[in-house]
């Protein structure tokens, strides 16, 4: 009977859709086990690793689904060295049906495969779309060892997991692709104890890392022993390597020796290295040289060309100052200054001739009306014309650097200050955008690449917020305070309250109709926005989805 086992945990950035790139990390990660850490028994891989996760509907093209067989045949072969076992995740074809798979890879073949079981069809995940469910799954001989291999959403309830340890599993080793959401990793991992507690098993929880469109994968994996004790956690936001030791007790059962472990981080670090994160994939992966920005002298702008320049590195972020007749000296000022800080390049395009032009041209059209927010939104659309030209001509995409506050209730312009190609900001209310601000200016991200210490000016985060698209604007002309309109925010987008459930929370009634009325009638906005990094259970786009054309009101 084996005493001892080593599992080594790959907690990797795997590319959707490049199959070759993604098999040479499964090898290099292998063979960093094998030569550096004195070897492993098997080596585990998070949840479709080999065509990358969240494949979506790419999934389907069986083009794909050959090239994910092909690659995991090669890697089979490469266990004729007698190195570790392969457990990959990777689409499997079986009786014409489509599966969300894990192999086992040892011998110089495809050992065995299992099937998810579980698959979830909520918020981000359309997995039922896509792929048939498995039968419950059965524990995996892995060198005289048998391990349950539940993926994922097999361990968010019971039955997988009471399934594998009826039948003979003696480690649970689980594959994710576990999206990022502020304070999630908590939860995580008291799941995990809850069905270690329920089987008698400990649990190997590996999760990727990596921006994916919207989503990001914070990693932080982590083992637990049967007594539902951390003994040996990943950090999150790096690729990590790591082989832990196991020993077979008295009693029959596997523990984990204690290995290292990682302090859980504060609410704004994470949301700050997710936004770093999923912004440097969603550049990278793309494959832009870089990215432009408009530098306005304002708190949203200033937070995202920070989050740009340590998530890229100063020298691929250019940053453009657009003043018209509204802008503030001060404006001017503090935008320079916030440049000087970061160390990004930076220039002034006034767009003063071009808004006279557009006027002009409009004169006749518009004769007999009065100015309103019509000649407001031709200088934002101005601006957006202006860094899309640059992107055009010199290829670095477009940041836009609206909140979620602002696009919750339309505070945006189409085709203006919401054309580009990624928001960092998309869903951050304006009251967590000053929480960021002044914890970036006191702490230095973990691999970031921009400079230590202060990057916003204080001016920026102290002065009332303002578009500056009329004399003397502010944005509490017309909306109420941050703290109130984010509150109420809260109550509508995060926790669907109704109308009564949140004046109860003592809101003004009219305020709250108001601002309901603003979400819906937005919602044409925010479907023509720019993708952007999920920080909460409830972003737009891929988790509240709402129809355009939408009569309903609750506050009647």
């Amino acid at each position: 009977m084996v005493d001892r086992f080593r599992i080594a945990l790959a907690q990797l950035n795997p590319v959707v859709g490049d199959i070759a790139g993604n098999l040479g990390q499964a090898r290099a990660a292998r063979a960093q086990v094998q030569k550096e850490m004195a070897g492993a028994d098997v080596i585990l891989f998070s949840e479709l690793f080999i065509v990358g996760y969240s494949p979506e509907d790419l999934v389907l093209k069986p083009a794909l689904q050959e090239d994910a067989l092909t690659a995991v045949e090669a890697l089979a072969r490469d266990t004729t060295d007698g190195g570790p076992a392969i457990l990959i995740g990777t689409p499997w074809v079986d009786g014409g049906k489509l599966y969300n798979a894990v192999a086992l890879l040892d011998g110089g073949k495809v050992a065995a495969v299992t099937f998810k079981h579980d698959l979830p069809n909520y918020g981000v995940f359309d997995e039922k779309r896509v792929f048939a469910a498995g039968p419950l799954p059965k524990p995996l001989m892995v060198r005289g060892v048998a391990l349950g291999v539940p993926i994922c959403e097999d361990i968010w309830t019971q039955e997988v997991t009471d399934a594998l340890a009826q039948t003979g599993a003696e480690i649970l080793c689980v594959p994710n692709g576990s999206p990022f959401e502020a304070g999630k990793e908590d939860v995580r991992i008291k799941l995990a104890a809850s069905r270690v507690r329920e089987s008698g098993l400990p649990l190997v929880y590996l999760n990727q890392i990596g921006g994916q469109d919207e989503v990001v994968y914070d990693g932080a994996s982590f083992v637990l022993n049967a007594d539902q004790a951390i003994a040996a956690s990943l950090p999150g936001w790096e690729t990590c390597i790591t082989v832990t030791q196991w020993t077979r007790g008295t009693d029959k059962k596997w523990a984990c020796a204690p290995g290292d472990t990682f302090v859980a981080e504060d609410r704004a670090s994470q949301v700050y290295h997710a936004m770093m994160l999923g912004l440097r994939d969603y550049v990278n992966k793309n494959r832009f040289p870089g990215l432009v920005l408009g530098l306005s002298g304002g708190i949203d702008s200033a937070i995202s060309a920070a989050v740009a320049v340590d998530a890229l590195g100063a020298g691929r972020v250019r940053c453009v100052m657009l003043p018209s007749r509204y802008t503030s000296r001060e404006s001017l000022e503090d935008a320079d200054a916030c440049a000087r800080l970061l160390g990004v390049a930076y220039e002034t395009i006034e767009i003063e001739r071009a808004v006279a032009a557009v006027t002009e041209t409009l004169a006749a059209p518009f004769a007999g009306t009065k100015p309103d927010t019509t000649e407001e939104n031709i200088q934002s659309r101005l601006r957006g014309v202006i860094l899309m030209a640059i992107s055009n001509k010199f290829g670095p995409m477009v940041l836009t650097t609206g909140n979620k506050s602002e696009m919750s209730v339309g505070y945006a312009t189409l085709y203006g200050d919401m054309c580009g190609g990624y928001n960092v900001l998309k869903d951050i209310y304006k009251t967590e955008v000053f929480r960021l601000c002044h914890w970036r200016n006191q702490n230095s991200p973990a691999g970031a690449l921009g400079p230590q210490g202060r990057v916003i000016p204080e001016r920026i985060i102290d002065k009332p917020p303002s578009a500056e698209l009329k004399p003397d604007q502010t944005d509490q002309d017309s909306l109420p305070p941050y703290d109130i309109l984010d509150g109420i925010l809260e109550c509508l987008v995060e926790r669907e309250c109704s109308f009564e459930e949140t004046v109860a929370k003592g809101y003004d009634p009219a305020t709250v109709k108001r601002i309901e009325h603003l979400l819906y009638i937005s919602e044409y906005k925010r479907r023509q926005a720019p993708p952007g990094v999920k920080i909460s259970p409830r972003n737009f786009g891929r988790d509240r989805r709402y129809p355009i054309s939408n009569a309903f009101r609750d506050a009647r």
